[in-house]
C-alpha cells in the first residue's frame, strides 16, 4: 500500500464528514467543474487530484490508487469512455468509478463502459454528490449511523468560470475540425449550464444542431465566439 493511502486509511468517516479517508481523482478539464467538485470534495471530508486530460490521469493512476475516480467523457485528448473501460476491468478495482457529462443523453454509454454511476452537470448538490458515491462505496467504508442528508448548493469562483472561458476561446480561434467542434460543444455546454448562462447555452445547442445536419458550421462559430467575447470582456455571464 503506498503512502498516499496509509494516509487516508487512518481516516475514518462520520455522519457529517461521510467520505472521510477516501481520495477522489477526478480526470475534468473545466476548471469550474473542477473548483465545484473540489467545494463538494471539502465539505465531505474527500481529498481530491484533478487530471486535465486522459493522459495526465494516466500518469496519476501510475503513481497511486484512489478510493474514487471521477471522469468526464470529454476531454481535450479523447473521450473518458475507454479510460473508465479500463479502470472497470482493473484488477484490483477502483471502488467507485463514475462518469460525468454535461450531455445527459451519454449516461447509457458510460453504464456500458464500466462505470457505477453517472454525474450529469452541473455538478453542485452536495447531497447528490456524496450519494453517488455511497451508493456504490463497500460497506466497510460506509459512515458509521445515520447520514445527516445535506441540503447545501455549491456555487464556484466566477473566476473559474473566466478561465475555461479563455481555454474555449483559443480553441476557437484555431482551424475549426469535427474533433475540435465536438471538444466545444461538449465542453462549453457543461460550462454554460453549470454557470447558469442560457444564452450560451443555446448558442452551443445551435452549432451542434448545424454539425450533425451537416450543415456550414461557420457561422455557428462566429456567434459562438462573439458571445465568449463578450462574456470575457464582460467577466462572467451576460
Amino acid at each position: 500500500m503506498d503512502g498516499l493511502n496509509d494516509l487516508t486509511t487512518t481516516l475514518q468517516p462520520t455522519a457529517l464528514r461521510p467520505l472521510l479517508g477516501l481520495t477522489v481523482l477526478l480526470v475534468e478539464d473545466s476548471r469550474f467543474a473542477c473548483e465545484a467538485v473540489r467545494m463538494l470534495c471539502i465539505r465531505s471530508g474527500a481529498r481530491i487530484r484533478r487530471a486535465d486530460s486522459l493522459a495526465s490521469s494516466r500518469k496519476h493512476l501510475a503513481v497511486y490508487r484512489p478510493s474514487v475516480v471521477i471522469v468526464d467523457v470529454g476531454l481535450p485528448d479523447g473521450s473518458g469512455l475507454p479510460l473508465i473501460s479500463d479502470l472497470s476491468r482493473g484488477s484490483p478495482r477502483i471502488d467507485v468509478i463514475l462518469g460525468t457529462s454535461g450531455d445527459t443523453s451519454l449516461e447509457g454509454e458510460v453504464i456500458a463502459a464500466g462505470a457505477d454511476g453517472f454525474l450529469a452537470k452541473p455538478i453542485e448538490s452536495l447531497a447528490a454528490f456524496q450519494a453517488a458515491i455511497l451508493t456504490h462505496l463497500p460497506a466497510d467504508q460506509q459512515p458509521p449511523g445515520p447520514r445527516i442528508v445535506p441540503d447545501e448548493v455549491v456555487r464556484p469562483d466566477p473566476v473559474a468560470f473566466h478561465d475555461d472561458l479563455t481555454h474555449v476561446a483559443e480553441v476557437l480561434s484555431s482551424k475549426a475540425t469535427d474533433h475540435s467542434i465536438d471538444y466545444v460543444t461538449q465542453f462549453l455546454g457543461g460550462v454554460a449550464r453549470s454557470a447558469d448562462d442560457n444564452d450560451l447555452n443555446d448558442a452551443v445547442s445551435r452549432l451542434r444542431a448545424l454539425r450533425e445536419r451537416g450543415a456550414p458550421v461557420q457561422p455557428g462559430i462566429a456567434q459562438l465566439s462573439e458571445m465568449v467575447q463578450s462574456r470575457l470582456a464582460a467577466g462572467g455571464p451576460i
